[in-house]
């Protein structure tokens, strides 16, 4: 059954604004060599085996007073790329090796002390997944037409979607049982200590009617 005309213009409006928000401009401004670290990271979440494709350009030239230095890493502790004095096009290619954040890191040092407000232009564009792949060579290599190429991204675009969704889901049924589980000790130790109150409550009456009639108070 063929979909409605309405749903195939919001499925591939929606492919299309995926794909756009990954690209990213801002200024980085430089720090002195003696000062503390400074970086500035893009943070983006990806399924392991899955392709990834970091296009940064950086504005500026070799010499100029300021070195750009770039860090890919992963939360879980995977680097994927360090290169050193970046200008120009710079271009990481992985694939990534868990279901994790990496970030994306830039750093400008400052060689000459006497600049005045010293930073670089910073284009950044990250491709994931179906949007990584080099679709010309694929359509030349299996003959496909332009319209046939187009649709299997969308197609590729949409499945990456759906186990996003899948995996979202598997997360949030974990954090369910988390929560369950936590209320459930919970509740078993409220029931605990309601008893061990009433323990103790008991056992000073006790000590308390011994101790008086020791005293011959009552």
């Amino acid at each position: 059954m063929a979909l409605p005309r309405a749903l195939l213009q919001y499925i591939c409006g929606l492919v299309l604004l995926i794909a756009s928000v990954n690209a990213l401009k801002f200024d980085l401004q430089a720090r002195g060599q003696n000062d503390a670290k400074k970086e500035r990271c893009i943070r983006n979440f990806v399924a392991k085996d899955t392709l990834v494709v970091v296009t940064a350009t950086v504005g500026g030239s070799k010499g100029d007073g300021m070195i750009v230095n770039m860090h890919i890493l992963d939360n879980v502790g995977n680097e994927y790329g360090k290169p050193k004095d970046v200008v120009g096009e710079q271009r990481i290619v992985f694939t990534s090796h868990a279901d994790a954040a990496f970030d994306v890191c830039f750093e400008n040092i400052m060689t000459h002390s006497r600049m005045n407000n010293p930073s670089r232009h910073v284009e950044l564009d990250i491709d994931i997944g179906a949007d990584a792949k080099d679709w010309s060579a694929i359509q030349a290599t299996e003959k496909l037409k332009p319209v046939e190429t187009e649709l299997r991204r969308i197609e590729e675009s949409i499945a990456e979607i759906v186990r996003e969704m899948d995996y979202l889901r598997a997360r949030e049924q974990k954090l369910r049982d988390t929560n369950e589980s936590t209320n459930t000790r919970v509740k078993w130790f409220g029931i605990g200590t309601t008893f061990l109150l009433i323990g103790l409550w008991g056992w000073q009456i006790m000590y308390l009617r011994a101790y008086f009639r020791s005293k011959h108070l009552i």
